[in-house]
């Protein structure tokens, strides 16, 4: 027991340790991808703003408003595109400003606020790369030593679990 778990200690270290060096490329895709989101919805959002400048002195809200007021129906749905096209816009500008931070801000804000879609169409495409910049290797480190503390802890409840059986079966 004492050699299995001695083996499966270091394969885990070493596995951890090169997942935490894969994460900092996984997060440079997801940015990426999700710059390509807020260009489209920019481009998407441009017409709508033209309009805004022209009729409503830049105001967009000032356009919504003006469509949602509509008693013309699709005149009344146009509104409520262009205002959720505004709430992405500004939704996906809020996530791209958080992982312009450091390494250690963006895993934690993608910890929190991943957006499951963007990351799972990220993963299909993803191409692993492993981060050699001193804080992706910080990172792949640390990430590995977390790991390995878990694994470390998990292993002596389970030990504990264990040998609190073995005593109370016997009597």
């Amino acid at each position: 027991m004492v050699m299995l778990r001695a083996l499966l200690d270091r394969l885990l270290l070493v596995c951890a340790v090169v997942a935490g060096g894969l994460v900092p490329g996984f997060i440079a895709q997801y940015r990426q991808r999700l710059g390509g989101r807020l260009d489209q919805a920019q481009l998407d959002l441009a017409p709508w703003q033209r309009l805004a400048d022209q009729f409503h002195q830049g105001d967009i809200g000032k356009l919504i408003q003006y469509h949602l007021d509509s008693s013309d129906p699709k005149f009344h749905a146009e509104g409520a595109v262009i205002r959720s096209l505004v709430a992405a816009v500004q939704q996906l500008q809020s996530a791209a400003d958080a992982l312009h931070g450091n390494l250690f801000q963006q895993f934690a804000y993608l910890a929190r606020h991943t957006d499951v879609d963007l990351a799972r169409a990220t993963l299909a495409d993803w191409v692993p790369t492993f981060a050699f910049s001193g804080e992706g290797l910080l990172f792949a480190l640390l990430f590995g030593l977390g790991v390995w503390l878990l694994f470390h802890a998990l292993w002596r409840l389970f030990a504990l679990l264990l040998g609190r059986r073995a005593v109370q079966r016997p009597a």
